[in-house]
Protein backbone atom coordinates (compact mmCIF):
# COMPACT_ATOMS: atom_id res chain seq x y z
CA UNK A 1 0.00 0.00 0.00
CA UNK A 2 1.18 3.59 -0.82
CA UNK A 3 0.99 6.85 1.12
CA UNK A 4 1.07 10.50 0.06
CA UNK A 5 1.24 13.50 1.47
CA UNK A 6 -0.52 16.38 0.61
CA UNK A 7 -1.23 20.00 3.10
CA UNK A 8 -5.11 20.45 1.94
CA UNK A 9 -7.73 18.41 0.54
CA UNK A 10 -7.35 19.06 -3.30
CA UNK A 11 -10.12 20.69 -5.03
CA UNK A 12 -10.04 17.63 -8.47
CA UNK A 13 -9.24 14.58 -5.89
CA UNK A 14 -9.14 11.57 -7.32
CA UNK A 15 -9.60 9.53 -3.83
CA UNK A 16 -13.01 8.00 -3.62
CA UNK A 17 -13.43 8.48 0.41
CA UNK A 18 -12.36 10.79 2.76
CA UNK A 19 -11.95 10.46 6.48
CA UNK A 20 -11.64 13.72 8.74
CA UNK A 21 -10.22 12.78 12.28
CA UNK A 22 -12.00 15.20 14.44
CA UNK A 23 -11.43 16.21 17.82
CA UNK A 24 -14.28 16.42 20.28
CA UNK A 25 -13.37 19.68 21.68
CA UNK A 26 -12.64 21.43 18.58
CA UNK A 27 -15.17 19.74 16.10
CA UNK A 28 -16.41 22.49 14.46
CA UNK A 29 -12.80 23.88 14.16
CA UNK A 30 -11.52 20.74 12.44
CA UNK A 31 -13.87 21.31 9.64
CA UNK A 32 -13.75 24.59 8.76
CA UNK A 33 -11.25 23.94 5.44
CA UNK A 34 -14.21 21.90 4.16
CA UNK A 35 -17.91 23.00 2.90
CA UNK A 36 -20.35 20.74 4.80
CA UNK A 37 -24.04 22.09 4.57
CA UNK A 38 -26.26 22.23 7.72
CA UNK A 39 -23.37 20.93 10.35
CA UNK A 40 -24.92 22.42 13.20
CA UNK A 41 -28.17 20.58 12.33
CA UNK A 42 -26.09 17.56 11.33
CA UNK A 43 -24.65 17.05 14.56
CA UNK A 44 -27.61 17.87 17.02
CA UNK A 45 -30.12 15.41 15.02
CA UNK A 46 -27.11 12.33 15.28
CA UNK A 47 -25.93 13.26 18.70
CA UNK A 48 -22.13 12.86 17.10
CA UNK A 49 -19.75 13.89 19.93
CA UNK A 50 -16.58 12.53 18.44
CA UNK A 51 -16.10 10.81 21.12
CA UNK A 52 -13.35 7.73 20.60
CA UNK A 53 -13.87 5.47 17.13
CA UNK A 54 -17.16 7.25 16.90
CA UNK A 55 -18.20 7.52 13.29
CA UNK A 56 -20.25 9.56 11.39
CA UNK A 57 -20.98 9.69 7.46
CA UNK A 58 -21.32 12.73 5.46
CA UNK A 59 -23.79 11.81 2.56
CA UNK A 60 -24.37 14.78 -0.07
CA UNK A 61 -23.52 17.13 2.36
CA UNK A 62 -19.66 17.82 2.00
CA UNK A 63 -18.30 20.24 -0.92
CA UNK A 64 -16.08 17.35 -2.57
CA UNK A 65 -15.60 14.79 -4.93
CA UNK A 66 -15.50 11.80 -2.38
CA UNK A 67 -17.46 9.96 0.17
CA UNK A 68 -16.78 11.67 3.46
CA UNK A 69 -16.88 10.62 7.62
CA UNK A 70 -16.39 11.80 10.88
CA UNK A 71 -14.07 9.74 13.00
CA UNK A 72 -14.09 10.65 16.37
CA UNK A 73 -10.85 10.92 18.42
CA UNK A 74 -12.16 12.06 21.81
CA UNK A 75 -9.98 14.45 23.64
CA UNK A 76 -7.25 14.29 21.14
CA UNK A 77 -4.46 15.86 23.32
CA UNK A 78 -5.42 12.66 25.78
CA UNK A 79 -5.14 10.24 22.92
CA UNK A 80 -2.92 7.37 23.82
CA UNK A 81 -0.96 6.17 20.89
CA UNK A 82 -2.01 2.25 21.95
CA UNK A 83 -5.77 3.54 20.54
CA UNK A 84 -4.64 4.03 17.36
CA UNK A 85 -4.91 0.42 16.08
CA UNK A 86 -8.49 0.47 16.35
CA UNK A 87 -8.64 4.03 14.82
CA UNK A 88 -6.95 2.47 11.88
CA UNK A 89 -8.63 -0.88 11.72
CA UNK A 90 -12.13 1.62 11.66
CA UNK A 91 -10.86 3.02 8.50
CA UNK A 92 -9.39 -0.12 6.61
CA UNK A 93 -12.28 -2.32 7.21
CA UNK A 94 -14.73 0.39 5.97
CA UNK A 95 -12.84 0.82 3.21
CA UNK A 96 -11.07 -2.24 1.87
CA UNK A 97 -13.36 -4.00 -0.43
CA UNK A 98 -15.19 -0.45 -1.57
CA UNK A 99 -12.51 1.91 -2.50
CA UNK A 100 -8.86 1.78 -4.13
CA UNK A 101 -7.48 5.05 -2.68
CA UNK A 102 -8.86 7.27 0.08
CA UNK A 103 -7.75 10.29 1.77
CA UNK A 104 -7.21 10.80 5.66
CA UNK A 105 -7.15 13.94 7.15
CA UNK A 106 -4.82 14.14 10.31
CA UNK A 107 -4.93 17.53 10.84
CA UNK A 108 -6.31 16.91 14.23
CA UNK A 109 -4.38 14.06 15.69
CA UNK A 110 -1.55 15.35 17.57
CA UNK A 111 1.49 15.04 15.17
CA UNK A 112 3.94 13.28 17.38
CA UNK A 113 1.29 10.39 16.48
CA UNK A 114 1.44 10.54 13.05
CA UNK A 115 4.14 8.42 12.21
CA UNK A 116 2.20 5.25 14.40
CA UNK A 117 -0.99 6.27 12.92
CA UNK A 118 0.79 5.62 9.06
CA UNK A 119 1.76 2.25 10.94
CA UNK A 120 -0.88 1.38 12.52
CA UNK A 121 -2.97 1.86 9.06
CA UNK A 122 -0.18 -0.60 6.95
CA UNK A 123 -0.70 -3.16 9.89
CA UNK A 124 -4.78 -2.67 9.67
CA UNK A 125 -4.31 -3.42 6.25
CA UNK A 126 -2.54 -6.96 6.01
CA UNK A 127 -4.87 -9.97 5.10
CA UNK A 128 -3.80 -13.89 4.70
CA UNK A 129 -5.29 -15.91 1.84
CA UNK A 130 -2.52 -17.80 0.09
CA UNK A 131 -4.31 -20.91 0.82
CA UNK A 132 -7.89 -19.98 0.21
CA UNK A 133 -9.86 -21.03 -3.04
CA UNK A 134 -11.58 -17.50 -2.56
CA UNK A 135 -9.63 -14.96 -1.98
CA UNK A 136 -9.81 -11.97 0.31
CA UNK A 137 -11.78 -9.04 -1.39
CA UNK A 138 -8.93 -6.29 -1.13
CA UNK A 139 -8.70 -3.43 -3.26
CA UNK A 140 -7.65 -0.42 -1.45
CA UNK A 141 -3.93 0.32 -2.10
CA UNK A 142 -3.27 3.98 -2.06
CA UNK A 143 -4.13 6.11 0.99
CA UNK A 144 -3.63 9.91 0.54
CA UNK A 145 -2.26 11.55 3.90
CA UNK A 146 -3.55 15.11 4.76
CA UNK A 147 -2.12 17.44 7.47
CA UNK A 148 -1.80 21.41 7.97
CA UNK A 149 0.97 20.52 9.87
CA UNK A 150 3.17 17.10 10.31
CA UNK A 151 6.71 15.93 11.38
CA UNK A 152 6.16 12.98 8.59
CA UNK A 153 8.33 13.72 5.67
CA UNK A 154 8.80 11.30 2.15
CA UNK A 155 11.76 10.16 4.25
CA UNK A 156 9.94 8.97 6.81
CA UNK A 157 7.04 7.46 4.52
CA UNK A 158 9.31 5.85 2.53
CA UNK A 159 11.15 4.09 5.57
CA UNK A 160 7.51 3.43 6.67
CA UNK A 161 6.39 1.55 3.51
CA UNK A 162 9.60 -0.32 3.66
CA UNK A 163 8.41 -1.31 7.52
CA UNK A 164 5.16 -2.27 6.15
CA UNK A 165 6.58 -4.45 3.62
CA UNK A 166 8.67 -6.16 5.84
CA UNK A 167 6.39 -6.87 8.39
CA UNK A 168 4.00 -8.37 6.00
CA UNK A 169 6.44 -10.67 4.57
CA UNK A 170 7.24 -11.88 7.84
CA UNK A 171 3.93 -12.71 8.77
CA UNK A 172 2.86 -14.24 5.67
CA UNK A 173 5.82 -16.61 6.20
CA UNK A 174 4.66 -17.38 10.33
CA UNK A 175 1.25 -18.00 8.67
CA UNK A 176 2.54 -20.85 6.25
CA UNK A 177 2.13 -24.17 7.15
CA UNK A 178 4.89 -26.42 8.15
CA UNK A 179 5.00 -28.49 5.48
CA UNK A 180 5.32 -25.47 3.31
CA UNK A 181 7.44 -23.36 5.38
CA UNK A 182 10.88 -25.77 6.47
CA UNK A 183 14.48 -25.32 6.93
CA UNK A 184 15.31 -25.20 3.43
CA UNK A 185 12.68 -23.22 2.04
CA UNK A 186 13.47 -20.68 4.53
CA UNK A 187 17.48 -20.65 2.88
CA UNK A 188 15.58 -20.53 -0.53
CA UNK A 189 13.52 -17.40 0.63
CA UNK A 190 16.96 -15.66 2.08
CA UNK A 191 18.74 -16.86 -1.82
CA UNK A 192 15.64 -14.98 -3.40
CA UNK A 193 15.87 -11.87 -1.52
CA UNK A 194 19.78 -11.89 -2.62
CA UNK A 195 18.55 -12.36 -5.75
CA UNK A 196 16.45 -9.60 -5.79
CA UNK A 197 18.48 -7.13 -4.45
CA UNK A 198 22.10 -8.38 -5.57
CA UNK A 199 23.73 -5.01 -4.92
CA UNK A 200 22.76 -4.98 -1.16
CA UNK A 201 22.78 -8.71 -0.09
CA UNK A 202 25.02 -11.90 0.34
CA UNK A 203 23.71 -15.11 1.58
CA UNK A 204 25.14 -17.54 2.98
CA UNK A 205 23.85 -21.23 3.49
CA UNK A 206 25.44 -23.95 5.49
CA UNK A 207 23.85 -27.62 5.26
CA UNK A 208 23.98 -30.33 8.27
CA UNK A 209 27.87 -31.66 7.24
CA UNK A 210 29.18 -28.18 7.13
CA UNK A 211 27.55 -27.68 10.74
CA UNK A 212 29.16 -30.62 11.84
CA UNK A 213 32.86 -29.64 10.28
CA UNK A 214 32.07 -26.74 12.81
CA UNK A 215 31.10 -28.96 15.69
CA UNK A 216 27.79 -27.73 15.92
CA UNK A 217 26.58 -30.75 17.79
CA UNK A 218 23.83 -28.60 19.65
CA UNK A 219 21.89 -27.57 16.89
CA UNK A 220 21.94 -30.75 14.67
CA UNK A 221 20.66 -32.42 18.41
CA UNK A 222 17.42 -30.44 17.55
CA UNK A 223 17.31 -30.86 13.71
CA UNK A 224 18.55 -34.59 13.55
CA UNK A 225 15.08 -36.29 14.42
CA UNK A 226 13.33 -34.73 11.18
CA UNK A 227 13.70 -35.81 7.84
CA UNK A 228 14.10 -32.13 7.22
CA UNK A 229 17.72 -30.98 7.00
CA UNK A 230 18.74 -27.91 9.63
CA UNK A 231 20.08 -25.06 7.91
CA UNK A 232 22.30 -21.74 9.17
CA UNK A 233 21.86 -19.06 6.79
CA UNK A 234 23.41 -15.51 6.97
CA UNK A 235 22.67 -12.36 4.98
CA UNK A 236 24.99 -10.11 4.59
CA UNK A 237 23.51 -6.40 4.08
CA UNK A 238 25.82 -3.13 2.82
CA UNK A 239 28.98 -5.37 3.87
CA UNK A 240 30.61 -2.51 2.09
CA UNK A 241 30.20 0.00 4.65
CA UNK A 242 33.34 -0.22 6.91
CA UNK A 243 31.67 -0.56 10.38
CA UNK A 244 31.06 -3.76 12.41
CA UNK A 245 27.87 -5.17 11.46
CA UNK A 246 24.50 -5.41 13.78
CA UNK A 247 23.91 -8.83 14.17
CA UNK A 248 20.39 -9.87 13.96
CA UNK A 249 20.23 -13.80 14.90
CA UNK A 250 16.25 -15.34 14.47
CA UNK A 251 15.21 -18.61 16.00
CA UNK A 252 13.50 -20.26 12.93
CA UNK A 253 11.76 -23.84 14.20
CA UNK A 254 9.77 -24.21 11.49
CA UNK A 255 7.96 -26.99 13.33
CA UNK A 256 8.06 -27.80 17.18
CA UNK A 257 6.91 -30.85 18.41
CA UNK A 258 8.98 -30.84 21.34
CA UNK A 259 10.72 -33.80 20.48
CA UNK A 260 10.49 -36.63 22.42
CA UNK A 261 9.55 -34.36 25.11
CA UNK A 262 6.15 -34.38 23.51
CA UNK A 263 4.36 -31.12 23.29
CA UNK A 264 0.07 -31.85 24.17
CA UNK A 265 -2.22 -31.81 21.20
CA UNK A 266 -4.20 -29.42 21.78
CA UNK A 267 -2.72 -26.52 20.02
CA UNK A 268 0.10 -28.06 18.86
CA UNK A 269 -0.38 -26.47 15.21
CA UNK A 270 0.25 -22.93 16.88
CA UNK A 271 3.70 -24.34 16.68
CA UNK A 272 4.44 -23.34 13.18
CA UNK A 273 4.80 -20.14 14.54
CA UNK A 274 7.90 -21.27 16.33
CA UNK A 275 9.85 -19.40 13.41
CA UNK A 276 8.65 -16.52 13.71
CA UNK A 277 12.15 -14.80 15.07
CA UNK A 278 13.18 -16.20 12.16
CA UNK A 279 11.15 -14.47 10.03
CA UNK A 280 11.42 -10.97 11.68
CA UNK A 281 14.70 -11.41 10.69
CA UNK A 282 13.69 -12.06 7.17
CA UNK A 283 11.40 -9.32 6.94
CA UNK A 284 14.11 -6.91 8.57
CA UNK A 285 16.41 -7.37 5.78
CA UNK A 286 13.78 -7.27 3.50
CA UNK A 287 12.36 -3.79 5.00
CA UNK A 288 16.25 -2.38 4.48
CA UNK A 289 16.76 -3.13 1.24
CA UNK A 290 13.70 -1.84 0.46
CA UNK A 291 14.73 1.44 2.85
CA UNK A 292 18.33 1.31 1.10
CA UNK A 293 19.47 2.33 5.03
CA UNK A 294 23.10 3.00 5.50
CA UNK A 295 24.08 0.50 7.94
CA UNK A 296 25.93 -2.79 8.02
CA UNK A 297 23.69 -5.10 8.82
CA UNK A 298 24.18 -9.03 8.92
CA UNK A 299 20.95 -11.52 9.35
CA UNK A 300 21.56 -15.00 10.84
CA UNK A 301 18.97 -17.65 10.54
CA UNK A 302 18.81 -20.46 12.65
CA UNK A 303 16.53 -23.02 10.49
CA UNK A 304 15.60 -26.34 12.05
CA UNK A 305 12.64 -29.10 12.73
CA UNK A 306 12.03 -30.49 16.07
CA UNK A 307 10.73 -33.94 15.50
CA UNK A 308 10.64 -37.18 17.19
CA UNK A 309 11.67 -40.09 15.91
CA UNK A 310 14.37 -42.99 16.18
CA UNK A 311 17.19 -40.21 15.26
CA UNK A 312 15.81 -37.99 18.03
CA UNK A 313 17.88 -36.56 20.59
CA UNK A 314 16.79 -38.44 24.29
CA UNK A 315 16.25 -36.70 27.63
CA UNK A 316 19.47 -37.10 29.11
CA UNK A 317 21.47 -37.09 26.70
CA UNK A 318 24.73 -34.71 26.19
CA UNK A 319 25.97 -32.63 23.46
CA UNK A 320 29.20 -30.49 22.52
CA UNK A 321 28.19 -26.90 21.22
CA UNK A 322 30.54 -25.22 18.97
CA UNK A 323 31.88 -22.95 21.61
CA UNK A 324 33.14 -26.19 23.48
CA UNK A 325 30.59 -26.13 26.35
CA UNK A 326 29.23 -29.25 27.01
CA UNK A 327 25.21 -29.39 26.97
CA UNK A 328 22.74 -31.73 28.99
CA UNK A 329 19.73 -31.86 26.89
CA UNK A 330 17.02 -32.51 29.89
CA UNK A 331 14.24 -31.56 27.76
CA UNK A 332 13.85 -31.55 24.38
CA UNK A 333 10.97 -29.20 23.89
CA UNK A 334 14.02 -26.73 25.19
CA UNK A 335 14.95 -26.91 21.59
CA UNK A 336 15.41 -23.32 20.25
CA UNK A 337 18.42 -22.71 23.04
CA UNK A 338 20.67 -25.16 21.31
CA UNK A 339 19.76 -23.85 17.72
CA UNK A 340 20.54 -20.35 19.19
CA UNK A 341 23.58 -21.51 20.94
CA UNK A 342 25.31 -22.54 17.87
CA UNK A 343 24.61 -19.82 15.82
CA UNK A 344 25.32 -17.13 18.08
CA UNK A 345 29.03 -18.61 18.11
CA UNK A 346 29.43 -19.03 14.68
CA UNK A 347 28.07 -14.97 13.92
CA UNK A 348 31.36 -14.39 16.19
CA UNK A 349 33.25 -14.45 12.33
CA UNK A 350 31.54 -11.35 11.59
CA UNK A 351 33.02 -9.26 14.58
CA UNK A 352 30.10 -8.06 15.56
CA UNK A 353 28.79 -4.65 16.78
CA UNK A 354 26.45 -6.21 18.81
CA UNK A 355 24.34 -8.89 18.27
CA UNK A 356 20.33 -9.26 19.02
CA UNK A 357 18.37 -12.22 19.11
CA UNK A 358 15.29 -13.04 18.19
CA UNK A 359 13.08 -16.22 19.56
CA UNK A 360 9.64 -17.36 20.55
CA UNK A 361 11.36 -18.86 23.07
CA UNK A 362 9.66 -19.55 26.38
CA UNK A 363 6.05 -20.01 27.46
CA UNK A 364 7.24 -18.47 31.04
CA UNK A 365 7.72 -15.12 28.88
CA UNK A 366 3.95 -15.48 27.63
CA UNK A 367 3.41 -16.21 31.62
CA UNK A 368 5.42 -13.18 32.47
CA UNK A 369 4.18 -10.52 30.23
CA UNK A 370 1.26 -11.78 28.05
CA UNK A 371 0.55 -10.68 24.72
CA UNK A 372 1.24 -7.03 24.84
CA UNK A 373 5.26 -6.67 25.37
CA UNK A 374 8.18 -8.61 24.22
CA UNK A 375 10.45 -9.81 26.95
CA UNK A 376 14.24 -8.26 26.55
CA UNK A 377 17.01 -9.49 28.23
CA UNK A 378 20.52 -7.86 28.10
CA UNK A 379 23.35 -6.88 30.93
CA UNK A 380 23.66 -4.41 28.58
CA UNK A 381 22.11 -1.25 29.86
CA UNK A 382 22.86 1.16 26.83
CA UNK A 383 21.38 -1.04 24.89
CA UNK A 384 18.58 -2.08 27.15
CA UNK A 385 17.74 1.64 26.75
CA UNK A 386 18.03 2.32 22.94
CA UNK A 387 16.15 -1.02 22.05
CA UNK A 388 12.85 0.43 24.88
CA UNK A 389 13.18 3.97 23.13
CA UNK A 390 13.01 1.95 19.88
CA UNK A 391 10.06 0.01 20.95
CA UNK A 392 7.86 2.96 22.40
CA UNK A 393 8.65 5.25 18.99
CA UNK A 394 7.40 2.02 16.79
CA UNK A 395 4.54 1.04 19.08
CA UNK A 396 6.70 -2.44 19.46
CA UNK A 397 7.09 -2.72 23.10
CA UNK A 398 9.60 -4.53 24.89
CA UNK A 399 10.18 -5.03 28.36
CA UNK A 400 13.58 -5.88 30.60
CA UNK A 401 13.69 -8.84 32.19
CA UNK A 402 16.74 -9.73 34.49
CA UNK A 403 19.99 -11.50 33.30
CA UNK A 404 21.58 -12.00 36.66
CA UNK A 405 24.47 -14.58 37.44
CA UNK A 406 22.17 -15.48 40.46
CA UNK A 407 19.92 -17.29 38.30
CA UNK A 408 22.88 -18.99 36.51
CA UNK A 409 23.35 -22.02 39.33
CA UNK A 410 19.55 -23.26 38.27
CA UNK A 411 21.71 -24.39 35.27
CA UNK A 412 23.92 -26.40 36.71
CA UNK A 413 24.23 -29.68 35.70
CA UNK A 414 25.97 -33.08 37.37
CA UNK A 415 27.25 -34.24 33.86
CA UNK A 416 28.12 -32.02 31.75
CA UNK A 417 28.90 -28.30 31.67
CA UNK A 418 25.62 -26.90 31.76
CA UNK A 419 21.97 -27.96 31.54
CA UNK A 420 19.43 -27.00 28.88
CA UNK A 421 16.82 -25.78 31.35
CA UNK A 422 16.93 -24.81 34.92
CA UNK A 423 13.89 -25.89 36.39
CA UNK A 424 10.21 -24.80 37.35
CA UNK A 425 10.95 -21.32 38.15
CA UNK A 426 11.70 -18.19 36.59
CA UNK A 427 12.08 -19.84 32.94
CA UNK A 428 12.42 -17.22 30.24
CA UNK A 429 15.22 -16.21 32.31
CA UNK A 430 17.37 -19.04 32.74
CA UNK A 431 16.44 -19.47 28.77
CA UNK A 432 17.95 -15.68 28.54
CA UNK A 433 20.84 -16.71 30.93
CA UNK A 434 21.80 -20.06 29.16
CA UNK A 435 21.86 -17.86 25.68
CA UNK A 436 24.11 -15.78 27.83
CA UNK A 437 26.78 -17.96 28.37
CA UNK A 438 27.65 -18.07 24.74
CA UNK A 439 27.33 -14.53 23.82
CA UNK A 440 30.17 -13.00 26.29
CA UNK A 441 32.66 -11.87 23.42
CA UNK A 442 30.18 -9.12 22.00
CA UNK A 443 27.47 -6.89 23.23
CA UNK A 444 24.18 -8.94 23.09
CA UNK A 445 20.52 -8.71 23.79
CA UNK A 446 17.72 -10.97 23.41
CA UNK A 447 14.32 -10.45 22.73
CA UNK A 448 11.65 -13.49 23.81
CA UNK A 449 9.06 -12.56 21.86
CA UNK A 450 6.62 -16.39 22.40
CA UNK A 451 3.86 -13.89 23.32
CA UNK A 452 3.91 -11.45 20.64
CA UNK A 453 5.10 -12.95 17.67
CA UNK A 454 1.64 -14.66 16.98
CA UNK A 455 -1.60 -13.98 18.07
CA UNK A 456 -4.62 -16.78 18.42
CA UNK A 457 -8.25 -16.98 18.20
CA UNK A 458 -10.08 -15.39 16.41
CA UNK A 459 -7.24 -13.52 15.38
CA UNK A 460 -4.75 -16.14 14.96
CA UNK A 461 -1.79 -15.24 12.68
CA UNK A 462 1.54 -14.15 12.90
CA UNK A 463 1.69 -10.76 13.83
CA UNK A 464 5.31 -9.93 12.47
CA UNK A 465 6.86 -8.18 15.67
CA UNK A 466 9.25 -7.44 16.11
CA UNK A 467 9.91 -6.19 12.59
CA UNK A 468 9.11 -2.62 13.75
CA UNK A 469 11.01 -2.55 16.75
CA UNK A 470 14.17 -3.60 14.85
CA UNK A 471 13.99 -1.09 12.15
CA UNK A 472 13.48 1.92 14.35
CA UNK A 473 16.19 0.39 16.12
CA UNK A 474 18.30 0.64 12.87
CA UNK A 475 17.10 3.84 11.72
CA UNK A 476 17.87 4.95 14.78
CA UNK A 477 21.71 4.43 14.83
CA UNK A 478 21.95 5.94 11.16
CA UNK A 479 20.55 9.29 12.07
CA UNK A 480 23.41 9.08 15.44
CA UNK A 481 25.85 8.52 12.91
CA UNK A 482 25.21 11.59 10.79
Amino acid sequence: MKFTLQNAFPAQASSESLWILVDSEQLQQNLNTYQINHLEEILKATQFKAGFNENLPLIANIAVQANAQLLGLGKSAELKATKLAKLAQSIIKSSQNKFKQISVDLSALPTDLHSLFVLSLTQAAYGYDEFKSKKNEFSLDTIHLIANQTNLDEAQLNLLQAVQSGQNYARDLGNRPGNICFPEYLADQALALAAQYPDLLKVTVLDEQQMADLGMYAFLAVSKGSERPGRIVTLEYNAQIEQAPVVLVGKGVTFDTGGISLKPGLGMDEMKFDMCGAASVLGTMQALCEARLPIHVVGAIAAAENMPSGHATRPGDIVTSMSGQTIEILNTDAEGRLVLCDTLTYIKRFNPALVIDIATLTGACVVALGKVVSGLFTPDDELAQELQHAGEQSLDRVWRMPVMEEYQELLDSPFADIANIGGPYGGAITAACFLERFTRDYRWAHLDVAGTAWLSGTAKGATGRPVPLLMQFLANRVATKN
